[in-house]
C-alpha cells in the first residue's frame, strides 16, 4: 500500500535515506537530522513530500519528491530526489508502483514533466527506468555548490 508520510514516520524515512546512502556508498554525506527532515516535510513551509510503501507493519520503500518549475513549459514539474526499496522487499513491484504513483500525482497537479537523476554506475536502475519509457538526457550535466563555496558565492 502506498501512502503519504506522516510526522511519526520521520525516523523511518531518515533510516531509509541512510540505507540508500549506504547502497550508493555515500553514507558519510548524510548529515541531516530527524529535526531537519521533520521541519522540511511537515513544518511551516514544507519543502518536500514522501510517499511510502507499507508491507504489513513494515515500511518497505520510499520516494522523496518536490516541485520544480519549467520555464519553457510554463508549468510545474515533479522532481524525484530519492527512490529506494529495501533489499529484502525488492522484485515485488514497489519501485514501479512508487513511480506510477508519482506520475499520477504529477498529472493531477498539472505538471508538465516528471524527472530525476541517477548515478552513472547504477546500471540496474538505468535499465529499469528505461523499461518504463524514461529517457536519459545525455546533453545535460548537474552543477552543485555547497558548503564553503555556497557561502562564498552568496557573499559575492
Amino acid at each position: 500500500m502506498i501512502r503519504s508520510a506522516r510526522p511519526a514516520d520521520v525516523p523511518a524515512v531518515l533510516s531509509l535515506i541512510r540505507a540508500l546512502a549506504r547502497y550508493e556508498k555515500l553514507e558519510h554525506e548524510v548529515v541531516g537530522t530527524e529535526a531537519d527532515l521533520g521541519e522540511h516535510l511537515f513544518g511551516t513551509h514544507p519543502r518536500a513530500e514522501v510517499a511510502l510503501v507499507e508491507e504489513g507493519a513494515d515500511i518497505a520503500a520510499f520516494a522523496l519528491f518536490f516541485h520544480n518549475y519549467s520555464t519553457f513549459l510554463c508549468k510545474p514539474g515533479l522532481y524525484l530526489e530519492d527512490l529506494f526499496v529495501l533489499p529484502e522487499h525488492r522484485r515485488k513491484g514497489y519501485g514501479r508502483a512508487l513511480l506510477g504513483h508519482l506520475a499520477k500525482l504529477a498529472l493531477e497537479r498539472g505538471c508538465g514533466r516528471f524527472e530525476w537523476s541517477v548515478l552513472d554506475w547504477n546500471e540496474p536502475a538505468i535499465a529499469f527506468y528505461r523499461s518504463l519509457g524514461a529517457k536519459m538526457l545525455d546533453d545535460w550535466r548537474i552543477f552543485r555548490v555547497t558548503g564553503e563555496a555556497l557561502g562564498k558565492l552568496a557573499a559575492g
